[in-house]
């Protein structure tokens, strides 16, 4: 397997964008013309030769578990796993005994990159509170791939996530997916096809935000009238674009653009999916029925402290609940939360997520889905590891509409790969070695395959930064 270091890795994406330059200069007509997607993902696998891990318990997030198992990795894809695979003669062995294979983690809900480390003012990019509305905003364009906390998250096994706006707003954004690879830009960083989600937030933080400034919303029924004003807007500017191209899309009667009319319609047409913070039952009912007024999907809901409330609503209507392990009581909202809510969710039959909202979290999201798996046990609910691995892989990619792609370890999937010093659910296991499109980009007993951020470069003594 090729061996890189964050400044190798680097070197390769510059050569590459130094080439795109030198051809996009050489025809003067590509280079002028706009480009077919707005901030378009520039992001291309990292080179990776075909790799065959063996004897390994193998989690796949498809099925049951498979004892000394073997998965082929080439090409960037899983091409085969099971009790035995062929493989190619040149390809790399890795001997597995012992250890634990399972796809690379996702976390739904990050804010790497917008509240970067160091946590000073200067990096707090995350919340937009300057409307109860700003659906014109993108997180990407505050993402920092420089963030130190990037290389902490993939060293924990985390190979994708989602990243959101704050919930200060009532809606507060679009979030992007990103792989967790090195990049000097977050275009490189960028998921290619992975659908944009909306940030709502309902509760407690939205009229918190706005009450103290004297402004609406400053209640709960002040909250659920801000959404119903907004997606009243949008309708109507779907629906006045609708009607100019029907009417044969003149270019000197078309609409006037609004960014935010644009995200939200977006939405409407099913190409942007709803994450919707909310923590109360009977707030995931309202926000539910006010999805059914507009006709909109919401992807899933994150924090859902009281999921379990309403765990059969949920699973009757298809949205996910993203939930902390075991976070409840740091505010009133928030006082209801119980650590069998995960797997109360799974029990009924819905999709349940372990997500982190949380720096130090997403270093450790299996830990987090073992204890959600360890409370349902005392419950009396009968869950396994195959279950647990589902709530951190699979079911994240379903919430963020990747699961086509990655999120479990099928033939034809992504690479995107940990292998495990021991089951994965103890807290004594750590990542042996993490795989983003069949490149291996973190060994634990590979100094030069632990990215270093540039940022700290020049600040760490060298023993520590190479």
């Amino acid at each position: 397997m090729s061996r890189w270091s964050y400044p190798a890795l680097l070197a390769l994406t510059l050569s590459a964008g130094c080439a795109a330059s030198r051809q996009a200069a050489g025809t003067p007509a590509a280079a002028s013309a706009a480009p077919a997607v707005a901030y378009a993902s520039t992001y291309k696998p990292l080179p990776s030769r075909a790799a065959v891990i063996r004897n390994a318990t193998i989690l796949t997030a498809a099925g049951p578990v498979i004892q000394n198992g073997s998965l082929l990795l080439r090409d960037g894809k899983v091409v085969a796993v099971g009790g035995t695979v062929e493989a190619p003669a040149d390809a790399q062995v890795i001997d597995a005994t012992g250890k634990w294979v399972t796809p690379g983690i996702i976390d739904t809900h990050s804010h790497l990159g917008l509240y970067a480390a160091p946590g000073i003012e200067a990096q707090q990019d995350g919340n937009e509170m300057t409307d109860p509305v700003t659906a014109q905003v993108w997180a990407e364009h505050s993402v920092w791939p420089q963030d130190p906390q990037f290389a902490l998250s993939l060293a924990g096994g985390v190979t994708v996530m989602q990243i959101l706006p704050g919930s200060g707003n009532l809606i507060g954004g679009r979030s992007v997916t990103l792989k967790n690879v090195p990049s000097r830009t977050v275009q490189a960083m960028k998921f290619p096809g992975a659908p944009y989600g909306l940030k709502m937030a309902c509760g407690e933080n939205p009229k918190r935000v706005y009450g103290e400034k004297n402004r609406a919303p400053s209640t709960a029924m002040g909250n659920m009238a801000g959404y119903r004003a907004a997606w009243i807007r949008a309708a109507k500017y779907r629906d006045d674009l609708a009607a100019w191209r029907k009417a044969g899309a003149d270019p000197t009667k078309q609409p006037t653009r609004d960014l935010q009319l644009e995200t939200l319609a977006g939405v409407l047409s099913g190409e942007i999916l709803v994450q919707n913070h909310c923590y109360r039952a009977d707030e995931m009912a309202q926000m539910i029925d006010l999805a059914a007024e507009f006709n909109y999907r919401i992807a899933s809901f994150h924090h859902a402290v009281e999921a379990y409330k309403v765990r059969d609503l949920l699973a009757s209507t298809g949205v996910c609940a993203s939930m902390w392990s075991d976070w409840w009581g740091f505010k009133l909202e928030a006082y209801d939360g119980i650590q069998a809510n995960a797997a109360l969710v799974h029990e009924a039959g819905g999709c349940a997520i372990v997500h982190s909202d949380d720096a130090q979290i997403t270093q450790r999201l299996n830990q987090e889905a073992a204890k959600a798996m360890a409370a349902g046990l005392r419950a009396g609910m009968k869950l396994t590891p195959e279950d647990a691995i589902r709530w951190i892989t699979i079911n994240p990619a379903r919430s963020m509409g990747i699961d086509k792609w990655t999120g479990s370890l099928e033939a034809g999937k992504n690479a995107d790969v940990v292998v495990w010093s021991a089951n994965p659910f103890s807290v004594y296991a750590k990542p042996d070695q993490v795989f983003v499109d069949g490149a291996l980009l973190y060994d634990r007993a590979d100094r030069r395959l632990q990215p270093t951020s540039d940022f700290l470069l020049g600040i760490l003594p060298a023993a520590v930064a190479q």
